[in-house]
């Protein structure tokens, strides 16, 4: 299998393409290429250093890229800000500092919805829907909850802008594996509502088993690309990154 055994459609919902780039004089990523289909979950996973939070930053625009281009729905976005792209569409989850303790679960639901000018009680309810524990939880301080309802809240949040991607980093770092089946099941549903997910996960095996789509990075390179089922049952992907 070699890493175009799966190249992105040209109408893929976003798509960072040949990404060169990082931070200082120094390239972390060469010729790297993500892409996500419309209500797809892809998931980039590889060793430890291998730029996988780098390429989710480059295609947020927190990263300047030497080379290459990201589009969402067909449009160049290259020099946008993270902020000019979240007003296009894009919501980012970072792994760390992702809510607001001191607030309310409700008040950090809210914060998501910063940039919409209309009515957002509809966004909300479906988040409570998708999330109901937020919902039980809405009057507490956010800071208070578990870990795994935290990331519900990270997520929450991000799904208040209306995106049509969702990018989330590490969202399973820390928390027990209980929890992390649950935050997946949940991302599976968040995707079923036609959103395009794309993760940066360490727990690799387990990712791979909801991905549509698998990018094993190394070096901040495309070491494989293919589904996630096709990934998993690769013996050299196994070998290498799966412990077997």
């Amino acid at each position: 299998m070699s890493e175009h055994a799966l190249a992105p459609s040209a109408d893929a919902v976003l798509i960072g393409e040949a990404m060169t780039g990082g931070y200082g004089g120094a390239d972390i990523l060469h010729s790297c290429t993500i892409a996500v289909e419309k209500g797809e979950i892809a998931v980039i996973v590889g060793p430890n250093g291998a730029g996988k939070s780098t390429a989710m930053k480059a295609v947020f625009g927190m990263l300047k890229l030497r080379e290459g281009q990201v589009r969402l729905n067909g449009e160049d976005i290259t020099g946008l800000s993270p902020q000019a792209r979240v007003r296009k569409g894009m919501a980012f989850v970072p792994q760390n500092a992702n809510i607001f303790p001191s607030m309310t679960v409700e008040e950090n639901l809210e914060m998501g919805a910063f940039i919409r000018e209309d009515d957002f009680s509809g966004t909300m309810k479906q988040v409570f829907e998708l999330f109901p524990i937020l919902r039980d939880k809405r009057r507490q301080a956010a800071g208070e909850l578990s870990g795994g309802q935290r990331q519900q809240v990270a997520v929450g949040r991000a799904l208040m802008t209306k995106p049509t991607v969702l990018m989330l980093d590490e969202p399973t770092a820390g928390v027990s594996p209980i929890v992390m089946d649950e935050l997946f099941d949940r991302i599976i549903e968040v995707a079923r509502t036609g959103i395009s997910i794309l993760m940066v996960e360490q727990n690799a095996r387990q990712a791979l088993a909801i991905a549509d789509k698998g990018y094993v990075l190394v070096q901040g390179r495309n070491r494989y690309t293919d589904t996630g089922e096709a990934l998993l049952a690769d013996p050299e992907v196994r070998k290498s990154f799966l412990g077997g």
